[in-house]
């Protein structure tokens, strides 16, 4: 049960009601479409007659749409309701140290166009350069839709509430309004979340996981290391608005240095640069090892594939990588119990080089026999879903349950 925040509340009026069903119907319609109102009748328990004006209202602001279906056998032809997708446009941008990209797309989650250049790590010239590439799409495709915003995906801790980003260690940023100065630049609303967060979005409103995407974990491990922590729901976020940094929690506390400038981080045992220097057998001991770790040219796609062509020290560093991994996903679990854990990243494209390792060390470190069974998912192509959890960060104001208590 929920406690009631007296210092922080919404009163619940007359029109509450309508406005919950209201959502419910769009939610239904979203998942379930084409539907009918007869069935959405039905899912709901309810006489079709409440339906009705629900949809009314829903065709009149213009978040759904209705067409007729094929004749049936005994001639009539029912009418279907959609979300209104095709022509609602969104932009996801991910930003990485390794490369910034820029994904058009639409509220079902298809691409229309993806840019991809090298990530500028001053603040300022990056958002130059994105307000110039945003402005040239948005007058190229302008004939196909209405831009309805912009969500920013950065890995690092941001603040909710002003957009800031708090911290984001692997570019070296601390305070940067970026969310900000991107909507000033574009003139259109401008949504930024943390990549983990972003990738557990996505998961949650474009894919198809039904009632197991109301409680998860996404893990990303790319160049950082980070969790999205689903409840009932929502994401869980904290006072501070920094859950889910379980990247930084420590395996070893005189272990390599992570980008956050603390020692024996999950992340500097288990992300892609991580994973590298394994391989190459340097020392992230200091700033200048990951500078000289970028220098050597080597990404974590080239141990992979040495791997999968019998290198010793690749399959090393992979399995060492996934051993690391196994004990942070069990340490995951034995905190938050969720019923699933989603894994993303390029690591996907090695888990069966590194399964056996994780499995072994979740095995090893689960509390009761429920948890060791807890369900992985390894979710591939994890730079698309970041992208595509940038476009879904403008689509869940739509979709959201209404805030009430």
């Amino acid at each position: 049960m929920r406690k009631i925040n007296t210092r922080s509340f919404r009163r619940a009026t007359r029109s509450t009601t309508r406005e919950i069903n209201r959502q419910i119907v769009l939610n239904l319609v979203h998942e379930h479409q084409p539907i009918s109102r007869a069935e959405l009748a039905r899912q709901m328990g309810v006489a079709r007659g409440s339906v009705t004006p629900l949809v009314k209202d829903l065709l009149e602001e213009g978040l759904i749409y209705e067409r007729s279906s094929e004749a049936t056998a005994r001639g009539r032809r029912p009418t279907l309701l959609y979300v209104r997708t095709d022509d609602r446009l969104a932009f996801g941008i991910d930003i990485r140290t390794s490369g910034t990209s820029i994904l058009l797309g639409d509220f079902a989650g298809r691409e229309i166009i993806t840019e991809r250049f090298p990530t500028l790590m001053a603040p300022a010239e990056l958002v130059a350069e994105l307000g110039s590439r945003v402005g040239s799409m948005v007058e190229k495709y302008s004939d196909i839709g209405e831009f309805e915003g912009i969500g920013l995906v950065v890995p690092g801790m941001v603040d909710r509430t002003t957009g800031v980003v708090l911290h984001a260690p692997t570019l070296h940023w601390r305070d940067v309004d970026l969310r900000g100065s991107l909507a000033a630049a574009v003139g259109m609303p401008v949504h930024i979340e943390r990549d983990a967060v972003a990738c557990a979005m996505a998961h949650m409103w474009l894919g198809d996981n039904g009632a197991l995407s109301n409680n998860f974990v996404y893990l990303t491990v790319s160049d950082g290391v980070g969790t999205g922590l689903v409840v009932n729901g929502g994401v869980l976020r904290g006072a501070s608005s920094t859950a889910g940094e379980f990247g930084h929690v420590p395996l070893n506390l005189e272990g390599p240095r992570c980008a956050c400038g603390a020692r024996g981080c999950l992340e500097a045992y288990t992300s892609n640069p991580a994973t590298v220097a394994r391989y190459l057998g340097l020392e992230l001991d200091s700033p200048d090892a990951y500078a000289e770790l970028r220098s050597a040219g080597i990404e974590v796609g080239d141990v992979i594939d040495r791997a999968r062509s019998g290198d010793a020290a690749a399959t090393w560093a992979l399995w060492e990588t996934g051993r690391c991994l196994g004990i942070g996903i069990a340490n995951l679990i034995n905190s938050v119990s969720p019923a699933q854990v989603v894994v993303g990243g390029e690591i996907t494209n090695a888990w069966n080089l590194i399964e056996p390792a994780v499995r072994e060390s979740i095995r090893e470190r689960a509390l009761t026999t429920v948890s060791a069974d807890t369900p992985l998912v390894v979710q591939p192509d994890e730079d698309r879903l970041r992208l595509r959890g940038g476009t879904s960060l403008v689509l869940a104001p739509v979709l959201r349950a209404p805030e009430v208590a």
